[in-house]
């Protein structure tokens, strides 16, 4: 999740408080696709990838660089994405009614960890997908980054857009990559979180913290240090509330959330 938030941040600068959402997105399109037609959340990835794309996009094409031409600065295009977040919780709220009303799905608020996955030598599949689906997109983007030209001019864009405009790249095509490929990432996290945990109407927006904890642990403003902090994030955060919930009872899980900061101040 946080290589997403790290590229939008490196290309525009601008710290995208609704991310989490794009990850609710993804939620609810694989709880839908499963509800509806049967996908299971694996079938529903691709598919959660392009609408969060589309999202992304559009949210940034539409009200981010509109209001970045406007003159607004970088602290008011951080609240435009915080108001963004909270419209986007109340489409959630829309959207599950709309399932219930259309559909009789009672659970779409607030639905269970979905079924459909494999499992290998006793373990549940998400476990090897995720960690081979991070690699795998760390690796792609290090070869895009460093192998092609339109990973070269992503490069200049973000290191000096000016000096880059009068090279002839098109800096605002990069940046519209950039958000588009973020939402995607976010949206397709959302569709294998589905396998691992329940979803909601707000829990991506409830992940925000681990996900800029991440972000920063990595250095903020680096993609392979983002995908090393979220790495160091999640498994903290299991670990330590697993080994107080042992010595001191499950009360220590109300401060789970807490985690992430701690570890970020810590290293």
């Amino acid at each position: 999740m946080a290589i997403g938030l790290t590229l939008t941040y490196i290309t525009t600068k601008v710290p995208n408080f609704a991310y989490g959402s794009f990850v609710t997105v993804g939620m609810y399109t694989a709880f839908s696709l499963f509800r509806l037609q049967g996908f299971s959340p694996y079938s529903s990835v691709p598919i959660a990838f392009i609408v969060g794309s589309l999202g992304s996009a559009a949210m940034y094409l539409g009200i981010l660089r509109t209001l970045a031409r406007r003159g607004s600065s970088l602290v008011a295009l951080m609240i435009a994405t915080l108001a963004i977040d909270i419209a986007f919780v109340g489409i959630f709220g829309i959207f599950s009614d709309y399932l219930y009303a259309r559909y009789r799905i009672i659970d779409a608020p607030k639905f269970v960890q979905l079924p459909g996955d494999y499992s290998l030598f006793g373990i549940q599949g998400i476990v090897f997908t995720a960690p081979i689906s991070l690699c795998t997109i760390t690796l792609a983007l290090f070869g895009l980054l460093t192998k092609t030209k339109f990973g070269i001019a992503m490069r200049a864009s973000v290191e000096n857009p000016s000096l880059a405009r009068v090279l002839g790249i098109n800096v605002e095509n990069v940046y519209i990559f950039a958000w588009s490929l973020a939402g995607g990432f976010a949206a397709m996290s959302g569709a294998y979180y589905t396998l691992w945990l329940p979803g909601g109407i707000d829990v991506g927006s409830k992940l925000i913290v681990e996900i800029f904890a991440s972000s920063v642990l990595g250095g903020l403003a680096s993609i392979y240090g983002a995908a090393l902090g979220g790495v160091i994030i999640g498994a903290g955060e299991i670990l330590i509330t697993t080994t107080g919930a042992n010595l001191f009872g499950s009360s220590v899980g109300i401060y789970q959330k807490g985690i992430p900061l701690i570890i970020m101040i810590i290293t």
